[in-house]
């Protein structure tokens, strides 16, 4: 066996590392005996050289053997989750777990945290008063048995490897690699005891993957993973280059997600609730996309999603009906005349965490209560003067003025109003 110093320098060089190697480097690392400095570089050269087909499947296994693989046979057939890889304004998992739920699916919903410019889930339901994001596998059973969904962060018991080599990649520049992304998904999720996955693969400026090639290799790639490991797995390829819906905060976005679970809510957010819910129900039920897609908008439409979702969160501990308010709010307002031809989502997803709902190091709190509201989105037309935008004031009170003005820089204003773009842009598997 290879000292840690010969194996980062080997994959530095370009070479693949034998299966052995890789599953002692992880059972290393989760043990603690591999500082967070020598993985920290050899993320780094697998961020450069990459890793094969085999050498990414035996990386996903190790780290899914690394802690707990789940049992959840005895809840009955039809266990599937949903991952993203990550936009600005995501809120979907908070409505689809619940709406997937409501049409007989059982969703043990495995999240983690923001991500460099991306929100987290776990970030978002921390931010309802009460809501414990840390169940241990007995209690998280619990909640399945009873709702049919629950949303958890990672315990010391389910992928433990991934859990601190998820923090470590967000702080050192390594996040936008397709075989780190693809074993730190596939492990999370193949613990949780699953049947079948739906991936909603992000694409565009905002997301990190930029072009749809892209996209596609790091989508196939999790789908042949899954498949090799008896899985089935559904991949959507879906556009992020705006912000999704009109939030992009904690507690603003958790409000965004119960209008959606009431019927109402932002178009887009609800098209993919809609699209990749029923994707769910297709792997749990044997329906047709179409079927599946039509149950899910009918459980947004009469309560049921809506239900299930204030059950989840009673059973977590949790108190939507006491979610922080703004302090204040400072209006981004157009310089001209036309209509919204972009917005850089990715700019507004920094100025967001600039503002305190992300965070820029993985010991760092974020502030559950700031945020930003896009009043203005693609196509709409504005006045000068009129409200592009809104900060929602958290602890910190008013934004600093460069943050606005980054803000506002992130619009686009033109006089020819801009065509429609597709939201899902492909299906894979």
């Amino acid at each position: 066996m290879r000292s840690i110093v010969e194996i980062i320098a080997a994959k530095r060089d370009g070479h693949t590392l034998p299966d052995d190697e890789i599953r002692w480097l992880i059972a290393e690392y989760s043990a603690d005996r591999l500082p967070d400095y020598q993985m920290s570089a050899l993320a780094m050269a697998i961020f450069f050289r990459g890793l094969d087909h085999r050498e990414t499947g035996t990386w996903t296994e190790a780290m899914l053997r690394s802690g707990v693989v789940l049992d959840l046979s005895d809840l009955g057939a039809g266990r599937v989750d949903k991952h993203s890889t990550g936009g600005v304004g995501d809120k979907i998992s908070l409505p689809l777990a619940p709406a997937a739920a409501a049409c007989g699916c059982i969703v043990p919903m495995v999240s983690g945290r923001g991500l460099g410019h991306t929100g987290g889930t776990l970030d978002k339901l921390e931010a309802i008063p009460g809501y414990r994001t840390d169940l241990d596998v007995a209690a998280f059973r619990a909640v399945l048995a009873d709702v049919g969904c629950s949303i958890i962060g990672q315990t010391g018991e389910v992928a433990p490897a991934d859990k601190r080599l998820y923090a470590l990649r967000d702080v050192t520049g390594t996040v936008e690699s397709i075989p780190l992304i693809t074993a730190s998904i596939m492990s999370k999720k193949l613990a949780e005891g699953i049947e079948g996955l739906v991936l909603d693969v992000k694409v565009g400026g905002a997301a990190f993957m930029k072009n749809v090639e892209d996209a596609r290799r790091l989508a196939e790639a999790m789908v042949q993973v899954g498949e090799g490991m008896g899985k089935r797995v559904i991949a959507f390829l879906t556009r992020m280059e705006e912000p999704l819906g009109q939030m992009i905060g904690n507690a603003c976005e958790v409000a965004e997600s119960i209008e959606v679970l009431g019927g109402g809510g932002p178009s887009d957010v609800r098209e993919l609730v809609v699209t990749l819910g029923g994707a769910m129900v297709e792997l749990a039920r044997g329906v047709s996309a179409d079927e599946g897609a039509a149950r899910v908008a009918q459980a947004l439409d009469d309560g049921s999603a809506l239900q299930r979702w204030r059950r989840m969160v009673a059973h977590h501990g949790g108190d939507d009906s006491r979610l922080p308010a703004p302090t204040g709010e400072t209006a981004i307002l157009a310089s001209r005349d036309g209509y919204v031809t972009a917005i850089d989502g990715l700019e507004i997803g920094l100025s967001a965490v600039a503002l305190g709902a992300g965070r820029t190091r993985a010991d760092q709190a974020v502030d559950p209560v700031v945020g930003v509201r896009i009043d203005a989105p693609r196509g709409a037309k504005v006045a000068a003067g009129g409200r592009l935008a809104t900060v929602l004031h958290g602890r910190g009170g008013a934004p600093p003025a460069e943050v606005t003005r980054r803000i506002a820089d992130a619009f686009r204003v033109g006089s020819t109003q801009p065509e429609p773009a597709p939201l899902v842009i492909e299906r894979i598997g």
